[in-house]
């Protein structure tokens, strides 16, 4: 590779890394929205059905209730103008879910997409995801192995030298915390070596599944550090 080509080079690996990472931590939300949204609409549920179909009590649309506890017998309704309540629970409710992601995991099962730089005039400058979804598993054992299925499988790394692991070192190296002996199974849909971004899904579904397994979070605001680690890796690939 020349020098020349570097920084166009680097450009184009951070795009697809950043298309690979996002997609795949937005599945992982998307997934936690669809429980919390559908907690929410049985709570609706059993507010709205009752005697003769009537509520028990007005719905109110200007307020927020938190569970299904009649609302007037704790006096827990949020209106729109509670602004440091709600952000007071939302705070809360994130410190939960932080500490159970701080667990250590026996297991952990990533779906990462396919992506691609040829966008038209963001050629080479902009990333995006593609729905094709490899999925990864992860599982602590006491012997390391790699087994895969579907596209790819022959040509794919069965040793530490596949990215995966690769990514997946590096996310414990972040969580300074020593690499367990682990076994991966692949499913993958992606196209091998077709310029779809197999090795950047590859990258990144070893970083996210790392991170699980060590109970790490990295910081995301203002240093992107999982972008970075990403990139770092897909350069030295290229």
């Amino acid at each position: 590779m020349s020098s020349n080509n570097a920084p166009k080079d680097q450009l184009i690996a951070t795009a697809i890394a950043a298309a690979a990472a996002g997609a795949a931590v937005a599945y992982a939300a998307i997934r936690s929205q669809d429980a919390a949204k559908s907690k929410s609409q049985s709570i609706g549920t059993t507010y709205a059905k009752t005697k003769g179909g009537l509520s028990p009590f007005p719905v109110k649309t200007s307020a927020i209730f938190d569970d299904g506890v009649d609302p007037r017998a704790k006096g827990d309704i949020l209106f729109p103008h509670n602004h440091e309540e709600k952000m007071r629970r939302r705070i809360a409710q994130r410190v939960s879910v932080e500490e159970e992601n701080k667990r250590r995991r026996q297991s952990v099962t990533v779906r990462v997409p396919a992506t691609s730089a040829n966008v038209g005039p963001g050629y080479d400058c902009i990333g995006m995801a593609v729905d094709l979804w490899s999925d990864i598993t992860v599982t602590r054992s006491d012997e390391f192995g790699i087994t895969a299925d579907g596209e790819g499988a022959v040509e794919m790394p069965k040793d530490d030298t596949n990215l995966m692991c690769i990514g997946l070192k590096a996310a414990f190296d972040a969580a300074n915390k020593p690499v367990p002996i682990l076994k991966y199974h692949v499913i993958s849909r992606i196209p091998y070596a077709r310029g779809l971004g197999s090795s950047s899904a590859a990258i990144a579904g070893g970083i996210i599944a790392g991170l699980v397994l060590a109970g790490h979070k990295l910081p995301c605001w203002g240093s992107e550090a999982l972008l970075q680690i990403a990139s770092t890796i897909e350069v030295r690939t290229v």
